[in-house]
């Protein structure tokens, strides 16, 4: 047979290119001051982060067990339920027990970040010393994403 005669064999054409859906990291923010709360939410969303906010510990907790965030953002003074009665619940109840949970607070005081810690708190922040990249890269370490 003549090598010129032959047809060359058809070339496999390339798989289709599909992009797995990557699961987004979940937050739960339980945050009460709107403005700081939509500046949060605002920057978390450009951050490529799902997150849903509350504005109370009562529906904090509710939401915690329903939407499974991977981290809570928690604030502490908050109306029905304050934010370390939020943390000693989740924390003991086996569907939330595991989260992630970082405390933002204004609180300052060293007695405030123990008690945080004895309950079971991944990080404690003070609204007023940190930025909020601050808060985002403690998140990203917090959720392994460093």
């Amino acid at each position: 047979m003549d090598p010129q005669s032959q047809t060359p064999a058809p070339q496999a054409s390339p798989p289709p290119s599909f992009t797995v859906p990557v699961h987004k990291k979940r937050i739960l923010m339980v945050e009460d001051d709107e403005a700081l709360a939509s500046v949060y939410l605002t920057r978390l969303e450009a951050e490529g982060f799902e997150v849903r906010r509350v504005n109370n510990g009562e529906d904090a907790l509710a939401t915690a067990e329903e939407y499974r965030p991977d981290l809570v953002l928690l604030d502490v003074m908050m109306p029905k339920v304050n934010g370390f009665d939020v943390l000693d619940i989740l924390r003991n109840t086996p569907e939330t027990a595991n989260m992630k949970i970082i405390i933002l607070t204004a609180l300052s005081q060293e007695s405030d970040k123990a008690r945080a810690e004895a309950l079971g708190a991944d990080d404690y922040l003070v609204k007023s010393q940190v930025v909020i990249t601050d808060v985002v890269n403690r998140i990203r370490h917090h959720l392994g994403m460093q």
